[in-house]
């Protein structure tokens, strides 16, 4: 495991198997992904970024895990209105940043595989 990835997970060491399946179902679906390994979050690119995670709750406290969660974000050309997505913005238009906790690897399934290829499609069409 990158030194990187074990100073970001730090004191939230709990999420770790969640970012495992995450990083597996990139390796596999998106092959070309690289990610960046910041104080605040780590970034999956193409040409450019399409998804990250962080601790960022975009979840209610009442309503989170109270350890062994990280959000996923992820921008799509539209609104996804799936139950999963715990907030949905349009910082410009035509472009939707999407935020789904996700607190067990078993929660890394095929809906968030096919979100993941649609925002690296997404993010690739951009110039």
């Amino acid at each position: 495991m990158d030194e990187e990835i074990l100073f970001f997970f730090g004191a939230h060491m709990d999420a770790l198997p969640v970012y495992q399946a995450l990083w597996q179902l990139l390796e596999e679906q998106l092959p070309q992904t690289r990610r960046k390994v910041s104080k605040t979050q780590i970034s999956f690119y193409d040409r450019r970024m399409y998804a990250c995670v962080s601790f960022l709750p975009a979840r209610p406290a009442a309503l989170r895990p109270k350890t062994g969660w990280l959000t996923l974000t992820f921008g799509l050309n539209r609104r996804e209105t799936d139950p999963r997505i715990d907030a949905a913005a349009e910082p410009y238009p035509g472009r939707w940043t999407h935020h789904v906790l996700l607190s067990s690897p078993e929660e890394v399934d095929g809906q968030i595989a096919a979100w993941l290829r649609e925002a690296a499609a997404f993010s690739a069409e951009k110039r």
